[in-house]
């Protein structure tokens, strides 16, 4: 089996391919947590990202494909491997539908619409991340969801590069198929959206965006809501019966109701913290690890668990 400098010496020879080893995960991702990666290689275009992956493939090295890294949760030991991005930005507008690269951040994507007149994007404002992992876990906010505005996605299969249309994506509530085939990878994805008035879309993603830099302050190192909110129709019933009415918004119990319940608010663990003032918030204070991080988020789990018999299902994706 080649060793991890030979196979860097091969992925070196790929053009528009740059390639570095032991790189810090930690500085890409939001939590600021992460030992190295054997190799790190990063990309705009996809036929070097197919090239990079059949590299891999061919010397055994094992690979993790990564985006804007906002909910990622990378080990203190880092990644034995090749971690690989792929970073093409461009966004392009053609009338009602906006193609967008997987590597555009889902900030700039908003701007982009809300600029250009076009509707259905608007209240993603301030999630972070890129594209193609927004369309990964089909991101939402304000009772949308990102898919609702899909209407084709173009990806890597492992094999060849496909084009899936929005009931083949088989979208529901944070899911999608390329969630579940993680070895999938999103190139670009095709949206539809609705004609209106700029400056009012302006105005709705500025005020939505007050807001969450209120919750979530773009220099915290977090994911923002660290559990998948439920919904209702899901839950036992003797469970639901126990939510306060006013708690259900739009068919969905906040995640954060149930963690309130079991002490969550200021809970820390090292240098890991819960907010004070939002449950379902879990932070980096200062030079927390992903050890300390993943005990956190255990403990909460077992809380819920033991209190109401259901399980709190994290947004987050563990890497390795």
């Amino acid at each position: 089996m080649p060793t991890t400098e030979e196979t860097q010496l091969r992925l070196a020879e790929i053009p528009k391919l740059t390639v570095s080893a032991h790189t810090p995960l930690s500085c890409y991702t939001r939590f600021g947590i992460g030992g190295p990666a054997d190799l790190f290689a990063e990309t705009r275009d996809a036929q070097a990202f197919i090239a990079a992956l059949a590299v891999a493939r061919e010397s055994g090295t094992q690979v993790c494909i990564i985006g804007g890294g906002t909910n990622l949760i990378v080990a203190d030991q880092g990644f034995r491997g090749l971690v690989l991005r792929f970073s093409e930005d461009t966004l392009y507008a053609d009338g009602p539908r906006i193609t967008a690269a997987a590597g555009a951040v889902l900030q700039n994507l908003v701007d982009f619409a809300n600029h250009h007149g076009l509707k259905g994007l608007e209240t993603f404002a301030g999630i972070p991340g890129w594209v193609g992992a927004a369309v990964y876990g089909n991101a939402g906010a304000y009772g949308h969801s990102l898919s609702e505005r899909i209407a084709a996605v173009r990806f890597f299969d492992g094999v060849k590069v496909r084009a899936f249309d929005h009931l083949q994506c088989e979208f529901r509530y944070r899911e999608s198929i390329f969630k579940r085939h993680k070895e999938w990878v999103v190139f670009q994805v095709e949206l539809t959206l609705d004609a209106a008035t700029a400056v009012e879309l302006e105005q709705i993603s500025a005020d939505i965006l007050k807001v969450r830099n209120e919750k979530f302050p773009p220099t915290m190192k977090c994911a923002g809501s660290i559990f998948k909110n439920f919904l209702l129709r899901e839950l036992p019933p003797a469970v639901a019966a126990a939510v306060p009415a006013a708690v259900v918004r739009e068919g969905k119990i906040p995640a954060a109701w149930f963690l309130e319940q079991v002490g969550a608010k200021g809970m820390q663990l090292g240098g890991i913290q819960v907010a004070r003032y939002h449950a379902n918030l879990i932070y980096n204070a200062g030079q927390g690890t992903a050890r300390e991080l993943c005990e956190l988020i255990a403990e909460l789990k077992r809380r819920v668990r033991e209190r109401f018999g259901v399980e709190v299902e994290e947004e987050v994706q563990y890497v390795g």
